[in-house]
């Protein structure tokens, strides 16, 4: 957690923050046309720096990223932050938590960084692979692919399916490595023997666990801003249901990539009794069971 003093010189300048081991997040929403976004935010780690440099510590510019995401394609905003004679401007990617974000919330660098690193693992893999017992290779690429295939994947929930045909590509080719099956081997009686969903469904299974940790209160404070329970005008059968508000749609285009639209819509089609599960591991197990039943077994 920050310094007291330090958070109060970035809230004094009206960011808000995330912090991290080593690591400092800092963000502000600002209207498309405001023209003093640069220089608040300028002061603010003009101020930052000062107070850092006091307690006989340095801020790492050549570190520091500047990311805006816009409203809309169509919009260029103008930011050039200035800071001890160094001018920071914005990139178009920037890293966060191993986790890439463009500017455009596509996480196509993402996918393609996710992708080049698990292939990169199934081709060592694969070298030791004839002196691994079929128990042991699962193990391996369990630890070492799809659990980079799984990291931070809820940032992906309503990315287009095209956009995460390559994690899918590198989850097929991990079960064949397995099995030493063939290229054109078929993968779904692979998933299925090893019990694995495929990589839409570990996607919303994710973003569905987010769900319940927020309604059963052992979530982030942030998520509970963005998933609030449904609350009718009146007393209805389905005030107890456990249900998610899914948010008035504002733009079509962008509706399906709102994590706040599209995961109270996931969470109110699952039967009651999921949504009412006693605890997490009771919730993720019957997740689990509706999401092989759909993509596996259908």
């Amino acid at each position: 957690m920050l310094p007291y003093h330090m958070s109060y010189v970035i809230r004094t300048h009206g960011l808000s923050y995330h912090c991290y081991a080593d690591d400092t997040q800092m963000y502000l929403s600002f209207q498309p046309d405001d023209s003093t976004v640069s220089a608040c935010i300028s002061a603010c780690l003009t101020d930052l720096s000062t107070w850092i440099k006091d307690h006989h510590l340095q801020l790492n510019l050549s570190k520091t990223e500047v990311l805006v995401i816009p409203v809309k394609e169509s919009i260029c905003h103008n930011i050039n932050l200035k800071m001890d004679s160094v001018t920071l401007a914005p990139n178009k990617v920037a890293k966060n938590l191993g986790v890439m974000i463009d500017d455009h919330l596509s996480f196509s660098n993402h996918i393609a960084s996710v992708t080049q690193s698990c292939r990169f693992m199934l081709y060592n893999i694969q070298k030791i692979r004839p002196y691994l017992t079929q128990h042991a290779a699962q193990l391996l690429v369990q630890a070492m692919v799809i659990s980079r295939l799984d990291y931070c994947n809820a940032l992906l929930a309503g990315v287009p399916a095209c956009a995460i045909t390559p994690l899918q590509m590198v989850q097929n080719a991990a079960a064949r490595l397995v099995f030493t099956q063939s290229k054109r081997a078929h993968v779904t009686p692979l998933f299925i023997q090893l019990h694995w969903l495929p990589v839409a469904a570990r996607i919303k299974h994710k973003a569905l666990t987010l769900a319940y940790k927020t309604i059963s209160g052992s979530a982030p404070a942030y998520l509970k801003e963005i998933l609030r329970p449904y609350v009718p005008a009146r007393e209805l059968r389905s005030s107890n249901t456990n249900r998610l508000a899914v948010p008035p749609a504002q733009s079509k285009r962008y509706q399906a990539k709102l994590f706040s639209v599209i995961v109270p819509q996931w969470w109110n089609k699952l039967p009651e009794a999921t949504r009412l599960a006693s605890s997490l591991s009771t919730f993720k197990k019957h997740v689990k069971t509706l999401l092989f039943l759909d993509y596996l077994l259908h």
